[in-house]
Order: C-alpha cells, then sequence, then structure tokens
C-alpha cells in the first residue's frame, strides 16, 4: 500500500501533488478563511495562517504514514495552490474529500481534479470503488460529482455535521465510481 497513488498527477489543465509547508500562507489567503468556501465543510474558517501551516503539516505527516492523501491542486505549470483533494483509504474504498478557492469555481477544476485522480485510483488492483458525501444543499458539489462520472447511491440522513451551518449532523448524497 506504499505506492497506492502518485505524489502528483498531472491533468490537461491541473497537477494534484503532495503538500508542502509554503502552501500554507497560500490556503489561507485564498480560501482557508472565506466564509463562502468553507460553508458545507467539516471544519470552521482558519483564524490564521498558522491553522493552517499546522494543518499542511498534519498533511505531509498524513503522507507519510499513507492514512489519508492529501492533494494540493495547482493551475497549469504554477505552483500556486488553488485548492485539496485528499483520498482517504477505506479498505477496497477511496473516499473523497475536496475544497476550491471562489477565485476558481465556475472553470470546470474540481471535476477535472476529481476524475484524475479517480481514474488513477481505480487502476489500482486493490481499489473497487471511490467514494464522496455531499450535503443535501450543495448543489456545487453534487454536480461536480457527477461532472466526474460518479452515481448518486442514496441519501444518508443526519449523516456529517458542517459546523458552519449546523451542530447537528445534517443530510447527505452519497455518491461512488466503481470498477
Amino acid at each position: 500500500m506504499n505506492r497506492l497513488l502518485p505524489e502528483s498527477i498531472d491533468t490537461s489543465r491541473l497537477r494534484l501533488r503532495s503538500p508542502v509547508v509554503t502552501d500554507a500562507e497560500v490556503i489561507f489567503s485564498a480560501y482557508a478563511q472565506d466564509l463562502q468556501v468553507c460553508r458545507f465543510m467539516v471544519w470552521t474558517p482558519h483564524s490564521s495562517a498558522a491553522v493552517t501551516r499546522d494543518f499542511i503539516v498534519s498533511c505531509i505527516d498524513a503522507w507519510s504514514s499513507r492514512v489519508r492523501l492529501p492533494y494540493v491542486i495547482t493551475e497549469g505549470d504554477s505552483d500556486t495552490a488553488i485548492g485539496m483533494l485528499e483520498a482517504r483509504i477505506l479498505g477496497t474504498a477511496l473516499d473523497i474529500g475536496y475544497v476550491l478557492a471562489r477565485s476558481h469555481w465556475g472553470r470546470g477544476y474540481m471535476p477535472e481534479a476529481i476524475q484524475s485522480l479517480t481514474d488513477a485510483a481505480l487502476l489500482k488492483p486493490t481499489i473497487f470503488r471511490v467514494q464522496a458525501t455531499c450535503d443535501v444543499e450543495n448543489i456545487s458539489s453534487q454536480r461536480a460529482l457527477e461532472k466526474s462520472g460518479f452515481k448518486r447511491e442514496g441519501r444518508l440522513d443526519r449523516h456529517t455535521v458542517h459546523p458552519n451551518i449546523s451542530s447537528e449532523p445534517r443530510a447527505c448524497f452519497m455518491y461512488a465510481k466503481c470498477r
């Protein structure tokens, strides 16, 4: 499992790569403190760049342990972070989560990133499923998953706390792409 997924994945417009400490400042400025971006996240907006730096350090550690594989998304040849896409290994499945800076919404970047990671994962003989959940009100996330070839499998009531909306678990849709 040490080499389940590559440390970087290139698409026609994006690069997904493992994080580095210097990503923290850019991520904080670009979206980690943006209330609109954080609305449907499972974390609250970061109060400082130090909080983002601690998060990025945890992402780097996660790559070392291979518990989760958080990718920084960059645009073209630029090495500047515009979002993240994380894969969490669940036996024969990957569970993904993602976020994108508001300034890059509406360009089709997230479906492209999701599809490239999913394609790489489903080529592995031990991975049969890539899945994601999203709040039933998060239409943008639903569209990103559908554009990436994911199918909605069902509704999970009282599933996930989105602390920027409610302290109680909210209904989510389960999406997956399988081979």
